[in-house]
């Protein structure tokens, strides 16, 4: 097949499974659009909004659209590490003679939800660090890799933070975005309640399988990046660290950490995977500066004058667009065309 013929592979698969979730889903393009970015991207997914909104709907209605395992764990204060990898259990055979055999938990599956994910100890959360960065969890001492691919998507709750357990750093960075689901416009709400009040029901198509998904991550990574487009993402991520030299004021007065070097990659990947969806075999200074919010919302902390000020991330992170866009136009750059 040319590599023509497989871009439009692509971007007809792409649009095929949008509107697959489409027919469940109201309102949310955009969010559904960076669900698949990220999931073509080879990344995880972190949904933040209060309940109500369709996360889950969400979340489950793309597993539909796939020939891929779907496994929910809902996260409690309770919950403990081996409820999710699984663990050895004693059995006997027909000869009366007992060994060890593995229990899979729920985290082998290709698609995984990790509903409300702030629920559960830090102890608990730490059981999906290691299968969201490797593929694999250890348990009894052996590796036990997990389903290609594998796609975590997990939810959380903004306001009610009574018995919850904020993700630490180290886990929000696998995630490959964050994204906020915020509530419908009124049309949106009352094509809701046609939908979800009627008798009629809607049946989701399976549009893709395993080995697809995993052949349009081998081509996203073939993508072309140029040098400036790649030096845009580059400059946005390193704007993020008020020790930069080239730091925006913002940045310096509002920021504690920066973004790390996850970041950019997602940036890239993201990009890439949106330039594809698109029919584009070439990656733009837009395509980067549009995923600029998704990708490093989560990997920014503000300082104590920040939080105190209620600065939002977001428009913090287009302040940086913004500065990084003006520093390339000043140093005669061909980053936005």
């Amino acid at each position: 097949m040319s590599q023509e013929a497989r871009v439009q592979a692509f971007v007809s698969a792409f649009e095929s499974l949008r509107a697959e979730v489409e027919k469940i889903i109201v309102g949310h393009r955009e969010i559904i659009t960076h669900v698949l970015t990220a999931m073509f991207a080879g990344g995880h997914v972190l949904l933040e909004g209060v309940p109500g909104l369709g996360k889950t709907l969400l979340i489950k209605t793309l597993a539909e659209g796939l020939e891929l395992s779907f496994s929910r764990i809902q996260f409690t204060p309770d919950l403990m590490p081996a409820d999710i990898v699984g663990t050895n259990i004693i059995v006997e055979d027909a000869e009366g003679r007992k060994h060890f055999q593995f229990q899979h938990g729920p985290i082998f599956a290709h698609i995984l939800l990790a509903d409300e994910i702030n629920r559960a100890t830090p102890k608990t959360q730490s059981a999906l660090l290691e299968g969201m960065q490797e593929g694999a969890v250890t348990v009894g001492g052996a590796s036990r890799p997990l389903p290609a691919p594998f796609f975590v998507l997990a939810t959380q709750n903004p306001i009610e933070m009574e018995g919850t357990y904020p993700l630490p750093e180290a886990q929000l960075d696998r995630f490959l975005f964050k994204l906020r689901v915020r509530y419908p416009a009124i049309e949106e709400l009352n094509a809701i309640i046609d939908r979800t009040t009627q008798a009629h029901a809607v049946t989701v198509r399976r549009v893709m399988n395993g080995p697809t998904v995993l052949g349009f991550r081998e081509l996203i990574r073939e993508v072309p990046i140029a040098s400036h487009v790649r030096e845009l993402a580059s400059a946005i991520v390193m704007a993020t660290h008020p020790q930069w030299a080239q730091a925006p004021e913002a940045t310096r007065r509002y920021v504690r950490y920066g973004a790390s070097p996850r970041g950019a990659q997602a940036l890239v990947l993201g990009a890439k995977v949106r330039a594809l969806a698109e029919g584009r075999y070439n990656v733009s200074a837009e395509d980067i500066t549009q995923l600029a919010a998704p990708a490093l919302r989560h990997r920014i902390i503000l300082n104590f004058e920040g939080e105190a000020e209620g600065v939002d991330t977001d428009t913090l992170i287009g302040q940086i667009v913004e500065s990084a866009a003006a520093a390339a136009v000043q140093a005669k750059e061909p980053f936005l065309r």
